[in-house]
């Protein structure tokens, strides 16, 4: 067959969509974009996360927000929703990895990573607009120096790369970055709340680089289509089925054929798809290596959180991430912030409790801090003004630890579930972020904040860490028997399809991941040949 209705189809609108968008249509292919999430505009964002419809991803509840929420047997996880997939809720922070993750042993034989993405992050980083220091400094900046300084470690603090235009604050301008050829933007009002979405129009999304670029070249990008099947044709190509998202009757089922397909719907969501396609029969020759080296970037969300703060203080003021430190060689620490009024996910914060003992030991640790000073631990975790009282602490680590994801049958459906996989346990709590957390906690307390202690997480207490960096599974190798993908992205197997997002990171970065996979799209589409040429790629 070689009528298609496209050349290529694209699965999800994050990092790694939004980069095969634009430069696939840049080399001449016709290009259609699936997205199962809604569009928005800078005002179709929520103000606050309360605001459940716009910010929270229930779609068979009615909610079309940005915020995803997974839960597997041993981890939780925080993801993204609509057209920009991960960009539109991420902190908009964007580090490029130390030597330890190129030098993964999953990847390291295959290539020099580090200095053959070395043009493609250079590349990534200009079409984000990295600014490489946040340039303010307040409370929270002053806060994280001194915890560092205290940890012993002051040498490592610094302000991070961050995707946004500043310009004047609140102040309209042209397109700063692309010669015009972009939307016009406007500068960062320092509200905070980065990830319930950017009403300002200040933050970097991919719906102000990659996707804008690619729609004005002829992309179309449909949102509100949830694939759910990909199905090779026996004379070459694919199908591509998608139907309504959210819909619960009239599901819209529509069928279109492709000479070749990318998945980038994030871990989840392409993880999920090639399991389904996998079990069905759709795709029945998919590596049996599909879902193993599932990372969490061995993550832990805890944080530091004041009774009271002095309204000098202003924790809630500036973009979400501002700055970091690493506590040891593999441990890096970064305070995250939620603007005044989005107090919403205030309510998975709760004491801290020692990770490393069994559930009954840590549920009664739980409850002797809560019976010892009930009133404190009340005002504490009160979800009033949480956002203006206390610190995230997103920490995370180059830990060679991992995750094996499947499918299991349970009341009748096909669900993902997880199991312990290659590697050093995937941790349920770190010791790294109870000791930052409790430095942390010192220094808002030194500021004003009476009093103050660190805090942790509901799934920390049942053994379950919380991540918003899933990526693998799906990952790239040097043969079939150890990855899903080729050096290129290339399936194996099938050579006419494609994985170009966090589920084909082979490692945990131990750094915000976005401009990784950014980079590594950039690569896998260098080699692309354009519409009508030779491919030079040796065959996989």
């Amino acid at each position: 067959m070689t009528d298609f209705d496209e050349d290529v189809v694209i699965v999800g609108s994050g990092f790694g969509g939004s980069v095969a968008a634009l430069r696939l249509t840049e080399k001449g292919y016709r290009v259609r974009v699936y997205e199962a999430g809604r569009r928005f505009e800078d005002e179709d964002f929520a103000k606050t996360s309360w605001n459940l419809r716009r910010y929270l991803w229930a779609p068979m509840l009615g909610c079309f927000g940005v915020q995803r929420i997974h839960r597997l047997p041993h981890v939780m996880i925080l993801a993204g929703a609509g057209v920009g997939g991960g960009s539109l809720n991420y902190a908009n922070t964007l580090y490029q990895p130390g030597p330890a993750f190129f030098q993964d042993v999953q990847w390291r034989g295959i290539a020099a990573w580090e200095s053959e993405l070395s043009p493609h992050y250079v590349t990534a980083k200009r079409m984000l607009g990295v600014v490489e220091h946040y340039p303010h400094t307040g409370p929270v900046e002053r806060i994280m120096a001194g915890a560092a300084e205290d940890l012993g470690v002051g040498s490592t603090f610094r302000h991070a790369p961050v995707g946004v235009w500043f310009g004047k604050p609140g102040e309209r301008a042209p397109d700063p970055f692309f010669d015009g050829q972009g939307p016009d933007r406007t500068g960062c009002t320092l509200c905070g709340n980065c990830m319930v979405g950017c009403r300002v129009g200040a933050k970097n999304t991919l719906m102000k680089n990659y996707l804008a670029l690619a729609e004005r070249r002829g992309v179309a990008i449909e949102a509100l289509r949830t694939v759910t099947e990909v199905r090779e044709l026996p004379g070459g190509g694919f199908t591509v089925t998608t139907q309504q998202s959210g819909a619960w009757f009239r599901r819209a089922r529509r069928t279109v054929t492709a000479e070749q397909v990318v998945f980038a719907g994030g871990t989840w969501g392409t993880q999920q798809l090639l399991h389904r396609m996998k079990a069905s029969g759709a795709l029945p020759h998919l590596s049996d290596a599909l879902g193993r080296l599932t990372r969490t970037n061995s993550e832990a969300l805890d944080g530091a959180m004041a009774t009271r703060v002095p309204e000098s203080l202003q924790l809630a003021r500036g973009i979400a991430i501002t700055t970091s430190f690493h506590v040891d060689e593999r441990t890096h620490v970064e305070n995250v912030r939620y603007g005044p009024g989005s107090n919403l996910m205030g309510a998975l914060a709760t004491v801290l409790v020692p990770g490393d003992r069994r559930l009954g030991v840590r549920l009664r640790s739980l409850m002797t801090q809560v019976l010892r000073s009930p009133v404190r631990q009340f005002r504490l975790g009160n979800l009033r003004r949480w956002s203006e009282r206390g610190i995230i602490a997103l920490v995370m680590q180059t830990a060679d630890n991992s995750l094996t994801l499947s499918l299991r049958r349970r009341f009748g459906r096909l669900v993902m579930t997880s199991a312990q996989g290659h590697g050093e346990p995937n941790p349920s709590y770190l010791p790294q972020a109870h000791s930052a957390a409790a430095a942390i906690a010192a220094r808002v307390e030194q500021e004003g904040g009476e009093p103050a202690e660190a805090r942790g997480s509901w799934p920390e207490v049942f053994g379950i860490p919380l991540t918003a960096h899933f990526l693998g599974g799906a990952v790239i190798s040097a043969a079939p028997e150890d990855g899903v993908v080729d050096p290129y992205h290339r399936v194996w197997g099938y050579p006419g399809l494609h994985v170009v997002d966090g589920s084909a990171v082979p490692a945990n970065p131990g750094v915000n991941p976005s401009l990784t996979i950014t980079a590594l799209a950039e690569r896998a589409l260098s080699y692309w040949p354009r519409r009508g040429e030779a491919d030079t790629r040796p065959s996989p």
